[in-house]
């Protein structure tokens, strides 16, 4: 006789837990651990033994369906559970001693075989008060603790065995299971040894749940003896005589149908069906949402034929058109598709243009002292010994050739950096045709070189400019200020910049870096660039300053990354040698990246913090004795104002030719690029897949089948089985909440077992289960057999003997 009720579940769970593994995920119904808990000798073996349904004494010969494997035996399997029960008890000795020593140690036992659910099973260490042979002093302290870690678990069922010749009301079994479970939900009290009772005496009041009443009530078992299992009488003929004392005993013959294993069988099974169907609107949400995610890609590939010529000819022109169009919204932007955790494509090229070609510019410049300084000697070298009375124009060609001439460093470095992102959008495009890796190859190789070729065009032209440029000064051109104008825009400047104080360039969070260790450290704060000051706040609700630094006399300069750090730093610094911050010369400011450095010295360049600039001594001293006399400064004020409005004009014209001409690769692949894979060779063989679309393909179409399938068989369970509802509460204030009392006169003490989904330590010497031990025996059924059909149960460890 087995555990029938189980055994009709398990066909189904089994197809869900093959269905799950078809797709390589697990099936976690995280069925319910089964803890049987009371003091020595109580048949907490035996109550398992007869719940599993099988005995453990080994069979005839056949075939052999199930095995064990021990996880110290690693490789070694067992198909004789004579051995299994000898390899038990001898690394109990090994891990415990030979003189009724414990051990917390696990022996991991997992068994295989088909006819099984993945459940754990645990027989816990009888309590003992008393220690004998090596057992320390503190036995009992020890015992409860090792049999709390198990049924503190919210997944722990708690069978709470108690013998019915001993004081009910003090049973530990019934006392430990109401602390960790005082609502008693999850809590069966388990009457054995009724057939031992003194004659005249019985439990009725107790298992009618009258007496010490529990949630879930009692059951009454009726375990072999030790005289039938010495005799090997087996669970079949146990069950038969266990069924005839309930229905032969005048007190139980009324309730026999409530008592028995079979009754704690269907108990139980009916426990995890609840707890089956509890789990499955989740798995059916998380499959249906899995399926409808594969249900497009599932339905391209139904009827795919990889050989077809004329499919190869479409899917090429559907390649090459989504390549297009990808490439040019990364570059032109588009409300789809979006980037949201770095720049790139289009925006990072404007930046390039607008932050990173400005700061380039500027670091080729010197200083406004050392170009006022030029600016003088222009005009009074072109004056010679005459004392001129109005601006000369060549003191202004001069200077601004001079400013053009060094332009052509930053201009060829800002055309390879917009060469490099074209080729970064490139790559990033030709992601999609990572399929077919032939035509992945040939794209990025026909474009990427149409690229470099338009690089050394960019390079010439933008040179070429420059020449021109230098060659003649259009003074006439109409975005140039002129020199009526110049004097005039000097007055508005300086009117603009006293009232643009408050204008904010740029917000962001930065770490100051050289805060010492005994003030806490490097530190992040909130930053706010303004057209005069910087400050930082606390945080970004702006509520806290922390400092405010002016801007005046300040300059930037690249500090080297340290070796331990991970950010990228540069520091401002006072050119006067004055602290900046505190008693710090300088204000080291870290970043995650080199893209941050340079878009804030980028954003300090806007508010007139310059990038430090190595002076030669010679050009400081002749710089600290200059003087200009006021009619001098005006002068200059106005040469000034006049080269910034032509380099501005100069700026802008060479931007739109680096810009104009690197861009026009969109053009290229909309209208060359497929006529060049056409011309490159075999189109058929352009086409070919890889092999990992082919598994693509085929994992996609057999996971989509799996999910319907699974779904299906969920619908199964829950129309095949019935949730039955908890009892209504009781009131268990008798069970009192500390241990004590009466108990029957322990045996040797015995040592934590725990028998978990495929193991079984030997009760009262018998042997192990050659054959299956029943459908909620102590063997698991996982999606991890090493042999179909059989499943390996994941067993938990079982604590030795």
């Amino acid at each position: 006789m087995g555990n029938r009720g189980m055994e009709e579940l398990i066909p189904l769970v089994n197809r869900l837990q093959d269905a799950f593994s078809s797709i390589g995920q697990a099936c976690n119904l995280d069925l319910p651990q089964i803890a049987v808990v009371g003091g020595q000798s109580a048949g907490k073996s035996s109550v398992l033994e007869n719940f599993v349904g099988r005995d453990f004494l080994p069979r005839g010969s056949g075939i052999v369906t199930q095995w064990a494997e021990f996880l110290h035996c690693k490789g070694k399997k067992f198909t004789d559970f004579d051995e299994v029960r000898q390899e038990i008890e001898g690394e109990t000795d090994r891990v415990t001693g030979a003189n009724k020593g414990i051990s917390p140690i696990p022996i991991n036992l997992r068994v295989y075989s088909p006819h099984v659910l993945n459940l754990t099973l645990i027989d816990l260490p009888g309590i003992t008060k008393v220690p004998v042979g090596d057992q320390p002093a503190d036995i009992e302290q020890q015992i409860r603790d090792m049999i709390m870690q198990f049924i503190t678990r919210e997944s722990c069922l708690i069978l709470a065995v108690t013998p019915a010749n001993t004081d009910l009301a003090n049973s530990d079994a019934l006392k430990l299971a109401k602390d960790v479970d005082p609502q008693g939900l999850r809590t069966i009290g388990v009457i054995t040894k009724l057939d031992l009772m003194d004659e005249g005496t019985d439990a009725r009041d107790v298992l009618e749940n009258k007496l010490l009443p529990l949630r879930r009530g009692y059951i009454g078992v009726v375990n072999r003896s030790q005289k039938d299992i010495d005799g090997k009488k087996d669970i079949k003929a146990a069950l038969e005589a266990e069924r005839k004392f309930f229905l032969s005993h005048p007190a139980y013959r009324h309730m026999a149908d409530k008592m028995g294993t079979p009754r704690l069988q269907k108990v139980l099974n009916q426990q995890l069906t609840n707890h089956i169907r509890d789990t499955l609107p989740a798995f059916r949400s998380k499959l249906q949402s899995q399926l409808l995610a594969l249900d497009k890609e599932a339905e391209e590939y139904r009827g795919y034929r990889p050989d077809d010529p004329s499919r190869k000819t479409k899917q090429l022109l559907q390649m090459v058109q989504q390549f297009s169009v990808d490439f040019e919204k990364r570059i032109e932007g588009s409300g789809d598709q979006v980037d949201t955790v770095e720049l790139s494509g289009g925006a990072k090229i404007n930046r390039i243009f607008h932050e990173r070609f400005p700061f380039e510019l500027v670091k080729m410049e010197c200083d406004e002292k050392e170009m006022r300084r030029e600016i003088s000697y222009a005009i009074k070298n072109i004056h010679g010994i005459r004392t001129g009375l109005f601006t000369p124009d060549m003191a202004f060609e001069a200077i601004v050739k001079k400013q053009i001439i060094k332009l052509k460093e930053p201009c060829v470095k800002c055309v390879d950096m917009v060469i490099q992102e074209l080729i970064n959008t490139v790559r990033q495009c030709s992601n999609k045709l990572e399929c077919f890796p032939r035509l992945r190859e040939e794209t990025e190789r026909i474009v990427t070189a149409h690229i470099r070729d338009r690089e050394s065009r960019a390079k010439e032209q933008v040179l070429l400019v420059i020449d021109i440029q230098l060659s003649y000064i259009n003074t006439n051109h109409e975005d140039f200020i002129g020199f009526a104008n110049a004097q005039q825009r000097s007055s508005q400047t300086n009117k603009s910049q006293s009232s643009a104080g408050n204008q904010v360039i740029r917000k962001g969070w930065l770490t100051i870096n050289n805060i010492s260790i005994m003030k806490g450290g490097a530190k992040e704060y909130w930053f706010v660039l303004t057209a005069e000051s910087l400050s930082w706040f606390k945080d970004d609700e702006e509520k806290e300053k922390k400092y405010m630094l002016p801007l005046d006399n300040l300059k930037v300069r690249d500090v080297e990354k340290s070796f331990m750090s991970s950010k990228h730093i540069f520091c401002i610094f006072n050119t006067e040698s004055r602290n900046v911050y505190k008693d710090n010369r300088t204000l080291e400011l870290a970043c995650d990246s080199q893209d941050d450095v340079d878009s804030w010295k980028s954003s300090l360049l806007r508010a007139g913090v310059y990038p430090e600039k190595t002076i030669t001594s010679e050009t400081t001293t002749t710089t600290d004795n200059f003087s200009m006399d006021p009619q001098l400064e005006r002068k200059v004020e106005t040469i000034r104002n006049l080269v910034d409005s032509y380099m501005a004009i100069v700026n802008k014209c060479i931007r739109d030719l680096i810009k104009g001409d690197n861009l026009c690769v969109k053009d290229f692949i909309n209208a060359e690029l497929l006529a060049q894979l056409y011309s490159a060779g075999d189109q058929n063989s352009l086409m070919d897949e890889s092999q990992e679309q082919a598994q693509r393909r085929d994992e996609v179409l057999r996971t989509h089948q799996a999910l319907k399938e699974a779904l299906a068989i969920i619908g199964d369970i829950s129309t095949s089985t019935i949730t039955v509802p908890l009892p209504p509460p009781v009131d268990t204030s008798w069970v009192g909440g500390t241990s004590g009392g009466r108990r029957s006169p322990p045996p040797s003490p015995t040592a934590p077992r725990r028998m978990s989904s495929g193991q079984r330590p030997a009760p009262r010497g018998a042997p192990p289960p050659p054959n299956r031990p029943g459908p909620l025996g102590p063997f698991n059924n996982s999606a991890d057999s090493p042999q179909a059909p059989s499943r390996p149960n994941r067993a938990p460890p079982s604590i030795p003997r």
